[in-house]
């Protein structure tokens, strides 16, 4: 692993027990607790443009999924089973306890927004508060593939396929699938907004095929296990029942299927919601309108 810019001085490092092996976590600021969790191609250090916005009234646990980052890899299985968001959710439970944290606000871009979500659903007793930016649930994308959408998304079958077919092409150009991959889903379609620092942290992975193996299990496991536990919900009318934001940038992956808004009041008894100027990565392409969203929804009573 190269040597990675410190993207939030005066931070701990802390790497906590679980289940699904070590999470690693950055901890820092003062106030009640809000779990930050990342998207794929990143990894927690997605989340430091905001991070000044939140931890003066916020402790911030701005964690990697497992399988990403600085995380523990579980091994997998045939049904991909620690890699569905249900198993991750359990994992960030887990590690919010071992922090003296068992009940926080939560707050997931693209993949940790399903694992968000996912803890939503199976554990409300857990969490104050719900945000989730750029998505909408894995049962509605999977529903709503047509022709434009999947042009947009991909990624989504490509990463899904059996191994070792996606994880040998990606490893034979990591650098130039993930510059691509990101370009693609930003508004201005460049990585002028993604701080080259971050951008290190998020190649790193990329070049390991360890981690590599681990990210294409995440979404394996959203096609197969993640749909059919978000369908067995959704048909059974169960719904977040906790205060929900949904953020989504209006030139994000998101908007491109349907208003993001009306998907969510499906799922969900209260949740709000508005668009960003931005592509896919809100915090990063922009972080000052991100930020204050998520301020003004975790402070408000």
């Amino acid at each position: 692993m190269p040597d990675l810019a410190d993207l939030f001085p005066g931070y701990a490092s802390e790497w906590i027990n679980t289940s699904s092996g070590r999470i690693f976590a950055r901890v820092g600021g003062k106030g009640p607790p809000l779990l930050l969790l990342h998207g794929f191609s990143s990894t927690h250090v997605m989340w430091h443009p905001v991070t000044k916005m939140l931890d003066d009234r916020f402790t911030l646990i701005i964690a990697d999924l497992p399988g990403y980052g600085w995380s523990d890899m579980p091994d997998s299985d045939e049904n991909h089973t620690p890699y569905t968001k249900r198993a991750m959710a359990k994992a960030m439970i887990e590690a919010m306890e071992q922090l003296g944290h068992v009940h926080f606000a939560l707050a997931g871009h693209d993949r940790g927004g399903r694992v968000s979500y996912r803890l939503a659903l199976d554990h409300p007793g857990r969490l104050s508060k719900l945000a989730v930016l750029d998505i909408l649930p894995t049962y509605d994308y999977w529903e709503r593939m047509n022709r434009l959408y999947a042009l947009k998304i991909y990624h989504w079958a490509f990463l899904a396929q059996p191994a070792p077919f996606p994880e040998t092409l990606i490893l034979g150009a990591p650098d130039f699938f993930l510059k691509k991959k990101m370009a693609s889903q930003t508004k201005s379609k460049t990585l002028d907004e993604i701080d080259p620092r971050a951008l290190e942290h998020y190649l790193a992975p990329f070049r390991d095929p360890s981690r590599v193996h681990a990210m294409c299990e995440d979404y394996r496991a959203g096609a197969y296990a993640d749909y059919e536990i978000d369908k067995a919900d959704f048909e059974a009318g169960k719904k977040i029942t906790v205060p929900m934001l949904a953020l989504w940038g209006d030139a994000g992956i998101a908007s491109a299927a349907a208003t993001p808004l009306d998907t969510w009041k499906k799922w969900a008894t209260n949740v709000q919601g508005a668009p960003v100027d931005s592509g896919h990565f809100l915090p990063e392409e922009n972080p000052q309108a991100t930020g204050k969203l998520l301020r003004e929804f975790f402070t408000a009573p």
